[in-house]
Parts: C-alpha cells; structure tokens; sequence
C-alpha cells in the first residue's frame, strides 16, 4: 500500500527546487511583493522523497497559488488533487472567496472548477508575459475559481 504524507512545510527553498526540476520554470524571485501563507509537501517512503508540493500567497490582497507540482511517477495518483484541495480548504479558513493561478495544465485545473480569465481581471502576478517562450512553446492559462 502506498502511504503518502501531505504536511505544511516553512521549507520554501525546498519546494522551489522542486517546481524547477519538474520543469515550472520557477525562480522564486518575483518582481511583486507576494506574501506566502502557506507551504505543502507530500511527501513519500522512509525517506520522505518529496513527491508533490504547493505554495498558497497573497498578491494585491487576493489569493494565488504561487506553485504547484508533482512528480511524473505520482501524477496519476491524485496528488495534486490532494493538495488543490487542501489549498482550496486554506483559503476558506482565511476568508478568501476566490484563487487564482496560472495553468499551464489547464484542463487538470478546469476540471476542479476553475475558469479561464483575462490576465488584466486577476492581481498582478502574470509574469509570464515578459518570457521569450510565452504564447511561442509555452502557452499557460490565468485562471480563477470562486470559492464558495
């Protein structure tokens, strides 16, 4: 049987090397100020391979998921459905009505609720239009769901 731990992490750097090596092209220094709330891992085996993991932070006063990512081997194991959810729980428990992020897995994220918006409607955390690769190899999706 496959036990998996999910758990808050105050690890940032860790997960940033994780979103880099599964390839979100993430570097951990924004140009806007973000305020992180809270860090996720899920973790794996005696000796806690990091195998998902999921930043929730605060930009312009709304929420964001400022990372999320798992392991190619565990993606169809529901891990990231694990840690949406624990995400979206966060949220409620602070106040928050509405998430946003930028997808580029859309449909794993329109399947969970979240619709596709015009970046200029979300807080500004879109940087992705300052790289060379987007709309070229890369075409991500801002999105947002409302949270009930």
């Amino acid at each position: 049987m496959l036990r998996l731990i999910l758990r808050e992490t105050k690890d940032y750097e860790k997960l940033v090397r994780f979103f880099v090596e599964n390839e979100l092209e993430f570097d951990g220094d924004e140009e806007v100020d973000t305020d992180i709330e809270k860090c996720f891992e899920v973790v794996h085996g005696p000796e806690e391979a990091l195998v998902g993991a999921a930043v929730l932070a605060k930009r312009e006063g709304r929420y964001i998921i400022d990372g999320i990512a798992v392991d190619p081997l565990y993606r169809k194991m529901k891990v990231g459905n694990v840690l949406l959810k624990k995400v979206i729980s966060q949220v409620r428990e602070l106040g928050g009505d509405a998430l946003f992020l930028v997808a580029r897995a859309p449909g794993f994220f329109r399947a969970c609720g979240f619709e596709t918006i015009d970046p200029d409607s979300a807080p500004n955390f879109f940087e992705c239009k300052y790289c060379p690769q987007y709309q070229v190899s890369c075409h991500p999706e801002v999105m947002k769901l409302e949270i009930r």
